[in-house]
């Protein structure tokens, strides 16, 4: 097998064709006339996004038990379809579809939570399956109600089919996955408690979707590596007093210039083979002055001035170094008082091999204030990369290369998590692709409106579908 950064080194050369080709001559898919399959699936994506997943009021127990009811009747044996309960409104589904057990299982992963949608915000309500101007709207839409209901639709078809892989395909639902510490987690439950109903020699889950620019296809990413998830507070303790009789030093002031120290702090810059590929393709289309620096970068040349063309790209900068960055504020109890306890949250987000302790201490050392205390939360889930498989990889490559012809498959690491996280600490690589295309910044994921295309939501489907069958039975469809 080759090594992974020569593997990564292929791809890279195969993308820089592939790119020029697609520059040449963007195709897309048709969309068909729906089929019986894609009814099937409307039915169960309307379902499934219409339940109400949220921490504050939903329910993904509920969600589960629907989700199971649609493989049992489709025929699937009650004994390779279970409901698992951590707690109360926590729900996951695991079900087999059976192979010839000539290899390993391939587990297809996807959670039913979704994060809060408060409907005075949004244009239309969050929980109501919309279709409009071509786009399904709703929370979940994508995130990761998509992925959840084609993989369910997907079991079904090849259940009717009647085929008979040479691996088991195991489908897990999961709850929790959008809670950072969450003792629920589906992905880190069935690992801990019921590891034999998903073990896998690999596993299929979200993190990696599609480009468009300008409603054209441009590129499809494979998620191998994603930055590990890991949370500080700052607290500055003081007497306090009237504020009648302002001190320089109170704890609100010694907090704001501790936090303007850590935002104008840059962790040191390194590569590792998954972000040395993904910039080498990405970059070919910037600025000399960019492609300069990260030249610079892969021969160990760290210095910040030389490194600034790449730092100031965010997108490039959180793909290089581990980020930090204040998300909540906490101090006071009175409004004529000087506060007695300040403190900020400090997300990080750290490169996969970054020594969580190092990140305290250069916090520590950023704020240069002993007043300023720097405490750990939550637990680090060390997130080690998945190795290069090339069953997977020229997969989807060909069949991205079918659907969309021309475009490149590029190798990525999330700057956020997924559950990807907790089967790679556990052993079971994880790669993330979804087949489904959006705009950047237009997907409305984790924030208003979400919506994804409908025929990019029909193609993603299509290409699940061949995927799962290429590596569970070979099949070059």
């Amino acid at each position: 097998m080759p090594s992974a950064r020569s593997l990564l080194g292929a791809i890279a050369a195969g993308i820089g064709l592939a790119l020029g080709a697609y520059a040449a001559c963007a195709q897309t898919t048709e969309m068909a006339k729906p089929s019986a399959d894609d009814v099937l699936f409307r039915a169960i994506y309307k379902e499934l996004v219409e339940i109400n997943t949220t921490e504050s009021v939903g329910d993904t127990l509920v969600a589960a038990n629907a989700m199971a009811k649609r493989l049992l009747d489709a025929g699937f044996p009650p004994a390779d379809v279970q409901v698992l309960s951590s707690g109360p409104r926590k729900g996951n589904m695991v079900a087999r579809l059976r192979g010839n057990g000539s290899k390993k299982p391939v587990l297809l992963m996807a959670h039913m939570d979704v994060v809060e949608a408060k409907r005075e915000d949004w244009d239309f309500d969050p929980f109501i399956l919309q279709e409009k101007d071509g786009y399904f709207r709703a929370r979940g839409s994508i995130d990761d109600k998509a992925m959840a209901s084609i993989f369910l639709a997907n079991l079904i078809r090849l259940r009717n089919e009647a085929v008979v892989p040479d691996r088991d395909i195991i489908l897990a639902l999961t709850t929790d996955e959008e809670l950072a510490n969450s003792p629920h987690d589906g992905a880190r439950w069935l690992l801990e408690n019921h590891r034999p109903l998903i073990d896998a020699e690999f596993a299929l889950n979200e993190g990696g979707g599609g480009t468009l620019r300008n409603g054209k296809p441009v590129s499809s990413n494979i998620q191998l590596a994603e930055k590990v998830y890991r949370s500080f507070t700052l607290e500055v303790k003081d007497p306090g007093g009237h504020s009648a009789s302002p001190r320089r030093d109170n704890a609100i002031t010694k907090l704001a210039e501790g936090l303007v120290r850590i935002a104008d702090y840059e962790f040191p810059a390194r590569l590792n083979p998954v972000t040395s590929a993904y910039l080498q393709i990405v970059a070919k289309f910037d600025p000399p002055e960019v492609r300069t620096a990260l030249a610079a970068l892969e021969a160990g040349d760290n210095r910040p001035e030389v490194l600034a063309p790449l730092s100031k790209r965010v997108n490039y900068n959180a793909q290089i170094r581990t980020t930090c960055v204040a998300t909540m504020l906490e101090a006071g109890h009175a409004e004529n008082a000087m506060a007695q306890t300040a403190r900020a949250t400090i997300n990080c987000r750290l490169l996969p091999d970054e020594n969580p302790d190092d990140v305290a201490r250069q916090l520590k050392a950023a704020v240069k204030d002993d007043r300023i205390a720097v405490i750990p939360l939550g637990t680090v889930v060390d997130s080690p990369a998945s190795p290069m498989s090339p069953e997977v990889i020229k997969a989807v490559e060909a069949i991205a290369g079918d659907m969309w012809p021309g475009i490149p498959v590029i190798p990525t690491q999330s700057g956020g998590y997924t559950d990807s996280r907790w089967l790679r600490k556990y052993g079971i690589p994880a790669y993330g692709v979804s087949g489904v295309f959006t705009e950047e910044g237009k997907s409305g994921v984790h924030g208003l409106n979400e919506q994804v295309g409908v025929k990019q939501l029909f193609e993603a489907k299509e290409f699940l579908y061949r995927l799962v069958r290429r590596v569970a039975m070979g099949d070059p469809r």
